[in-house]
């Protein structure tokens, strides 16, 4: 378990190369039982696919994309559900008490697992989402005002220590950019003030306004702002720079090796449901990620197409949960 940990990270971190790189790895392992999967009756009707945020956020985005390309292998059609709302935690309580036949999916980001790491009590158990398949990652993108004196990290952290310190917008406890924060504040030493907003959109329109210093955001959701000239990117979180934002250089590359995280989402399944569905959704899914035309649509919004197999998925979440708890417990974050 502890190599396909390594293993899981690495392709999460892109410490791989992009000519060795699997994108389906062992996943291509499901396709070989395809014709025998394809006589059963699942699906004979359409599947929802729960996504827990608003429309527009980077997780819809990839859930509409991928899931429309996998529809195409199921032969049936993929109806996207919006339910945000708590953390992530409305959309994922419903999928995870929804029947376990097939038809009901969740498409989640990182708050799927770090939700049980600041909350004292959860509506469902950790058990009751089945990892079926990653579908892809972005890197976050720190930003501040076009006009801001800050141009790098260096200087972000240099400014931090001026005065009271600045003001650092995140999309609420536990989320991407709030962990983002709180690694810049536990491994460069910045003096941030987390300013919790209901969405990322807020948190980025507030700095736009001034009304904030800075935040971070997935790069398909901050690419068209940077590029209009309404925010300033100063980092990538990843570990090679974002093909989109050629000129925006990673946190490693500038001094800081630690801080690395990115935007990720999935499909998970309520408890029960039938393995050789897992297997078939698992492959279509796949199969859709090695499409070029999909591809096509999701690198230019800097959007890394990953899939791979069950137990890779639950390697990357194993290996997510050990990086994530400490800087959460260190950081205090709690919400109940």
């Amino acid at each position: 378990m502890a190599s396909s940990s390594r293993n899981a990270q690495a392709r999460f971190t892109g410490l791989e190369s992009p000519g060795r790189r699997r994108l389906v790895g062992a996943g291509i392992a499901a396709l070989a039982p395809w014709p025998a999967l394809a006589q059963d009756a699942w699906p004979s009707k359409p599947l929802h696919v729960v996504v827990p945020f608003g429309p527009g956020g980077a997780n819809d985005i990839v859930a509409r994309a991928v899931m429309e390309a996998a529809a195409r292998q199921l032969g049936q059609p993929v109806v996207i559900e919006n339910r945000p709302g708590a953390g992530s935690t409305i959309g994922a309580t419903y999928v995870a008490k929804a029947a376990p036949d097939g038809y009901t999916l969740l498409a989640p980001a990182a708050g799927v697992i770090t939700n049980a790491m600041i909350r004292s009590r959860m509506p469902y158990e950790e058990g009751d989402l089945i990892p079926v398949v990653m579908l892809a990652v972005s890197p976050s993108v720190i930003v501040v005002p076009p006009d801001s004196p800050i141009k790098d990290l260096k200087g972000l952290i240099a400014a931090s220590h001026k005065g009271a310190g600045l003001n650092f917008a995140t999309a609420g406890t536990g989320s991407t950019p709030h962990f983002v924060a709180e690694m810049l504040k536990l491994r460069a030493g910045a003096r941030l003030q987390v300013v919790p907003f209901k969405s990322g959109s807020e948190g980025m329109t507030a700095v736009v306004g001034k009304q904030v210093d800075a935040t971070s955001e997935a790069s398909p959701v901050v690419l068209s702002m940077v590029r209009a000239g309404r925010l300033r990117a100063i980092a990538s979180t990843w570990s090679r720079r974002i093909a989109a934002l050629p000129d925006v250089a990673t946190a490693q590359e500038q001094g800081f090796a630690d801080i690395v995280i990115g935007h990720w989402s999935g499909v998970f399944a309520p408890r029960g449901t039938p393995e050789p569905v897992l297997d078939k959704l698992n492959a279509a899914v796949n199969m859709a990620l090695k499409s070029s035309e999909l591809r096509a649509r999701l690198i230019p919004l800097a959007i890394d197409p990953m899939g791979g197999s069950r137990a890779e998925f639950r390697a990357f979440l194993a290996a997510e949960k050990a990086r994530l708890a400490p800087i959460a417990k260190a950081a205090q974050m709690k919400e109940d």
